[in-house]
């Protein structure tokens, strides 16, 4: 597996090494150990998401507060999207800024969000399945977010329709109003 660090300080892309015949593929998506080697960090899975989505859908920005805070791997099953991280640490030197990846079934690259990172991702294809690990156990009292077209951070969606949303993430506040960042 290859990992690299994105344009966000300890935020990484991992892609795996397929291995594919007549008969389909093979790889392994995690290996925490060559993560570690790569990266110094260690994960600790404790819960596995999955969701589904139809095309249009917006999921974010989301995030935990508190001792709820929580790095994930994501990575999608089927389908494709558009991954959003943005970096709400304030000691980071990127705090503030975004990155973007499209994930999908066919490239199988995977993002490591850490903590102190909202996230969020867009349905591109007819429908998509997105999967999460995380290292600590979603918490409803410690969710928070940003709402997905802040103009602070500029986000090119691509999308000239409507994005589906769900009405807690239609609420979230801007940027410049949140003040539970992290340090």
């Amino acid at each position: 597996m290859i990992v690299t660090e994105t344009t966000l300080k300890d935020c990484y892309l991992i892609e795996p090494t397929v291995l594919g015949d007549d008969r389909g593929y093979f790889f392994e998506s995690f290996n925490n150990e060559k993560f570690y080697n790569q990266t110094g960090i260690q994960v600790q899975i404790v819960q596995e998401n999955q969701s589904l989505s139809k095309k249009g859908v917006l999921r974010g920005m989301h995030f935990q507060i508190g001792e709820a805070a929580q790095s994930k791997i994501v990575r999608v099953l089927n389908g494709e999207v558009l991954d959003v991280v943005i970096d709400i640490r304030r000691s980071s030197p990127t705090f503030g800024q975004h990155h973007k990846e499209i994930l999908s079934e066919a490239n199988k690259k995977q993002i490591y969000v850490p903590r102190g990172f909202a996230h969020g991702f867009l349905i591109l294809s007819e429908q998509a399945e997105f999967f999460y690990c995380i290292d600590r156990p979603y918490s409803p009292a410690n969710e928070s977010g940003i709402i997905y077209n802040d103009p602070h951070f500029n986000i090119d969606w691509g999308v000239d329709q409507k994005v589906i949303l769900s009405e807690r993430d239609k609420n979230w506040p801007l940027f410049a109003e949140k003040h539970n960042y992290f340090e």
